[in-house]
């Protein structure tokens, strides 16, 4: 990567979410750096998931920006979003239960796929060396995650941390430049929350960005480079994590002593 590590990618700007008169995100201004792993973290109700849903379009802002490399994001749907390489997973598990593993990751190569519903209908033939492609791209990234061995298994038989892996390889196969994880460790046993944090260090040596929203703050102050903490939807603190760590604001409305 030629970029500078450390510069702004994702630019947040006295962002507000209001419904009704709860105001969810509170004028937010926040930077997430570029080839980091950022965790985004705060008491049940701060506002991290709002955050989220904003910046990838499943919102939309009350007012102020969302920028990824200086564009302007505010107002575009998800999949506008997504083709420009966002991707996510989300806090309660999203797959396909009735569609196999490996079809649920090449679900998440659609954007990728250069053949549109012209082609495929009018020229079938011409799909076939495609969906090649997208079912090979797919497998490398089930077995990055460990479940190659699960390909045809119906993606709703796996036990939650294996669909959450899932999750992360079907995002991995729209090859983005930044990955949303919100709370992907929730619901994991020791063993597991290890195998995930592993995981998302090796997407970030592949010079993907990641914006972590978790629980777990082991598993946050192991792997994260920067943390910001949210409350009432407004920022209090941010910094590495060993000085949220020693926050005497963060330690009062999260950590405890």
């Amino acid at each position: 990567m030629t970029d500078n590590p450390t510069r702004s990618f994702i630019v947040l700007d006295r962002l507000r979410k209001e419904f009704g008169g709860v105001v969810a995100v509170n004028d937010l201004s926040l930077n997430f750096a570029k080839g980091q792993i950022s965790a985004l973290i705060g008491p049940n109700g701060a506002g991290k998931t709002t955050v989220f849903n904003l910046i990838t379009g499943f919102l939309p802002p009350t007012s102020g920006s969302i920028t990824l490399n200086g564009v302007n994001l505010s107002g575009k749907k998800p999949h506008r979003i997504a083709s420009m390489g966002v991707g996510r997973t989300f806090q309660n598990v999203q797959v396909f239960p009735a569609m196999t593993v490996l079809e649920n990751v090449m679900v998440g190569r659609h954007l990728r796929s250069r053949c549109g519903m012209a082609v495929s209908c009018l020229l079938p033939q011409a799909l076939r060396p495609e969906e090649k492609r997208i079912r090979e791209a797919s497998m490398v990234w089930l077995e990055a995650v460990g479940l190659k061995d699960q390909a045809d298994r119906t993606a709703g038989s796996l036990p939650l941390g294996s669909q959450r892996m899932l999750e992360i390889a079907r995002a991995m196969a729209l090859e983005p430049s930044v990955l949303f994880l919100d709370e992907p460790a929730s619901g994991l046993n020791a063993r597991e929350t290890a195998g995930m944090g592993d995981l998302i260090v090796k997407i970030k040596a592949m010079g993907i960005t990641i914006i972590l929203v978790e629980h777990d703050m082991e598993l946050v102050m192991d792997i994260s480079d920067n943390v910001a903490v949210v409350n009432f939807g407004s920022l209090i603190a941010e910094g590495t994590p060993k000085d949220i760590q020693a926050n005497p604001d963060v330690i009062n409305a999260y950590l405890g002593a």
